[in-house]
């Protein structure tokens, strides 16, 4: 199976997967992807918005059910979720549209909402506004990337298995420091 049929058969899978998890790395791909013609822009800002907003909802409910029970016991958490409060006190909606679009915080701000007791709907539809907004810009940087790109070397095409490696590959290494991070914190 060439790369292109892979991505074409499981790209947008990859990019709800993906973007569950985290995402921005996996979306930038979804949008360069779709410029040359491999996925199709509205389908990846769906996936991702589908992927993003299903992992927001996980991350605050865990929130809601488990969140002050596990704050308690993990102070590297707790001081962080502090701050977390503090701005809900004075910028709810703000905060719930836009923390997306602070790298890295993706899991622990709905985490702390959710700890905040935070109405669930209140969330949800916030949420799904922010979302929206995020899939929607960042796929279409991505999409611009990747036609920028394609204006500085020519066919895309020629670099696209280097591009999603060299991009899997950054995104991988991005994720194991996070992840060592927050387990020395912990």
């Amino acid at each position: 199976m060439t790369i292109e049929a892979f991505i074409s058969s499981y790209g947008y899978f990859a990019v709800a997967v993906g973007t569950f998890i985290e995402g921005e790395t996996v979306l930038i791909l979804g949008g360069v992807a779709a410029q040359g013609g491999l996925l199709e822009l509205p389908w990846v800002v769906l996936a991702a918005f589908l992927g993003t907003l299903t992992g927001d909802q996980l991350y605050f409910h865990i929130g809601r059910w488990k969140g002050r029970d596990l704050l308690q016991r993990r102070p590297g958490w707790q001081a962080k979720s502090e701050r977390v409060f503090v701005l809900l006190e004075r910028h709810q909606v703000w905060l719930i549209l836009g923390y997306r679009f602070l790298y890295g915080l993706r899991t622990v701000i709905p985490f702390a909402i959710g700890a905040a007791r935070v109405p669930p709907l209140r969330f949800l539809l916030w949420d799904m506004m922010g979302v929206a907004l995020w899939a929607t810009t960042v796929g279409t940087l991505g999409y611009l990337f990747g036609r920028a790109l394609e204006a500085v070397v020519g066919d895309i095409k020629d670099y696209q298995l280097t591009l999603f490696g060299v991009a899997a590959g950054l995104g991988l290494l991005v994720w194991l420091v996070r992840l060592w991070r927050r387990r020395r914190l912990s």
